[in-house]
């Protein structure tokens, strides 16, 4: 790839990769909107069920994290309660 391109012709040649790949340069314009909206619309909800799943996640580690780096004894004291 050559460093001299512009951005907006970057990104020109790879919507036209993209047009390539999936073939939807055949398609009509109304086919193409909802061909575009239902792939928008799946990313959209890929990212935010991500970011929701792993910030979760994140959360609950970081708490395991924290009780094992907790007082010994304080853990100890709590199990013979």
């Amino acid at each position: 790839m050559d460093v001299k391109r512009s951005s907006p012709s970057y990104l020109y040649w790879l919507f036209c990769q993209f047009e390539l790949i999936t073939c939807s340069y055949l398609m009509e314009p109304w086919e193409k909107v909802l061909f575009y909206s239902f792939n928008l619309a799946m990313v959209g909800l890929l990212l935010y069920t991500a970011y929701v799943c792993v910030a979760f996640h994140l959360s609950s580690a970081f708490q395991l994290l924290c009780s094992f780096l907790g007082n010994p004894r304080e853990n100890a004291l709590s199990v013979v309660k």
